[in-house]
């Protein structure tokens, strides 16, 4: 009796999110079918051209629009940005540097700065005393 394998597979828009593209904006064969965990890889060391191009070009989904901004994704909620963006989108934002943008760019490097703050706690109460 010999055991075998089950493909993993996942559904495009779990593959489009660790791929970090907009769902919609990928092929139509991609959307409509399933990827199996090889097919994931393959991706991702390789790219197709429409790969590259997406991550380039965009449009991008919510995560990477709020990396790319330097700022959370509830920070793009909270100023009303819910739609996925273009790469050259995202560069206006930051050459414009609305208030918003400001804002919360500053709310995040306060909350780094208090997470940076709370681990250096934590590893000081870890540490033997000496």
């Amino acid at each position: 009796m010999s055991s075998q394998q089950s493909t993993q597979t996942m559904k495009p828009a779990t593959a489009a999110k660790k791929l970090g593209v907009y769902l919609p904006a990928t092929p139509a064969e991609f959307q409509q079918g399933v990827v199996t965990r090889a097919e994931l890889n393959e991706l991702q060391a390789d790219p197709p051209e429409w790969l590259r191009a997406l991550r380039a070009d965009g449009p991008h989904p919510r995560p990477v629009v709020a990396a790319k901004l330097g700022v959370s994704v509830s920070g793009l909620a909270r100023a009303g940005v819910t739609e996925a963006l273009t790469t050259e989108q995202i560069e206006a934002l930051k050459q414009e540097r609305p208030e918003w943008l400001e804002k919360e760019r500053a709310t995040q490097a306060e909350v780094r700065k208090e997470g940076a703050r709370l681990k250096s706690l934590k590893k000081e109460k870890d540490a033997p005393d000496a």
